[in-house]
């Protein structure tokens, strides 16, 4: 097959119909200041498939239910930011030294049953759900007397599949501590580390739009870090309310520092600009 030729950007129009699908789909908001980047990852998409035309492309996924494999390659394309395991030390320290202490001495007290249940949401590949399972191996004292359960969700099946996979590259793993690397991981390659059997116990993933209500009983900590940017005001709100539900009362919500929810989350006590906590006795919006 020939090398398919294809124009450089999308056009304004081009842009608006891309913008618009997405957003009806996903409640996702492409800005015309994204103009290049999503040209850029349409056309590794389309050079995959022969196409030429950001037309033709755009009417065959007009066609095809979100359900269908080529609307998740295009979501990976175009959704896909950098991640790796323990960013943001600061919230890591937060969580190991500080909420998880807590959690075991409220057990201690029987102010609490042996259960912690924690939702990574738009989890992408995994490595936000392992950093929380190396935490609370290291440190939860007796964990294995708690029923712990860590759920990573993302739209995208192929980043799902990825993150059941459990294994992570270099570049990955570069700000795991030294003592959680030689614990949690095993090295199967010079380039990759599986996680080990304990963490996989305590991780399991499945594909979620976060426009829709999560099922399941309600979570202690809910991570939902550099995804909100993507959502205008009105899909933004309609993604807290829907984490809202899922979180317990008392429960901790933890976002990413620039995601601009506080106007949102008026209810919740702003432990930090990234630390919310929801009240015990009221819900958010009246509910």
């Amino acid at each position: 097959m020939s090398a398919v030729t294809i124009q450089r950007t999308v056009t304004d129009e081009e842009l608006r119909m891309y913008a618009e699908i997405v957003y009806d789909r996903t409640g996702i908001r492409i800005s015309p200041q994204k103009k290049t980047l999503l040209s850029n990852r349409l056309r590794r998409r389309m050079r995959k498939l022969g196409i030429d035309s950001y037309q033709e492309y755009y009417e065959l996924l007009l066609k095809l239910g979100i359900r269908d494999p080529e609307w998740d390659l295009f979501l990976q394309e175009i959704t896909t930011h950098e991640t790796y395991l323990f960013r943001d030390p600061g919230q890591w320290d937060w969580f190991s030294n500080e909420y998880l202490p807590e959690l075991n001495a409220a057990r201690k007290r029987g102010d609490r049953r042996a259960t912690l249940r924690i939702w990574s949401a738009a989890c992408s590949t995994g490595d936000e759900v392992y950093t929380i399972a190396c935490c609370v191996a290291a440190k939860l004292p007796a964990h294995s007397e708690w029923e712990i359960e860590i759920v990573g969700t993302d739209i995208g099946i192929g980043a799902v599949e990825e993150a059941q996979a459990a294994r992570f590259g270099t570049r990955a793993m570069q700000h795991v501590p030294d003592a959680y690397r030689r614990r949690f991981f095993r090295q199967i390659d010079p380039e990759t580390w599986e996680a080990s059997p304990l963490l996989k116990s305590w991780t399991q993933f499945r594909q979620h739009n976060l426009m829709k209500p999560m099922a399941g009983r309600p979570f202690d900590v809910i991570f939902v870090k550099n995804v909100l940017i993507y959502f205008d005001p009105k899909s933004k709100q309609v993604v807290v309310d829907n984490i809202d539900r899922s979180l317990a009362r008392g429960g901790m919500l933890v976002t990413g520092p620039a995601e601009g929810v506080s106007d949102l989350l008026k209810s919740y006590e702003r432990v930090q600009p990234w630390l919310h906590r929801k009240p015990h006795t009221s819900k958010l919006r009246g509910r």
